[in-house]
């Protein structure tokens, strides 16, 4: 990436390659959502329906109006 840059070499040397560490930190992290994410797929396994559960939000009822 920096070919011949004697000033992004010394920062690699002063506090390591914090571009490339960034970078896995980023695939791991993308690698454990996309399992977290995906739905169940072992066989005979049922993942319960029930309403209310997960990552969902529920609207709320507008108040009465006043007469």
């Amino acid at each position: 990436m920096f070919q011949d840059s004697p000033i992004y070499d010394r920062l690699i040397a002063e506090c390591g390659d914090v571009p490339t560490q960034v970078r896995r930190e980023a695939e791991r992290v993308s690698r454990e959502l996309e399992l977290v994410m995906r739905p169940a797929q072992s066989p005979g396994y049922d993942r319960p329906h029930s309403p209310g559960t997960g990552w969902q939000r529920t609207a709320m009822l507008p108040a009465p109006r006043q007469p």
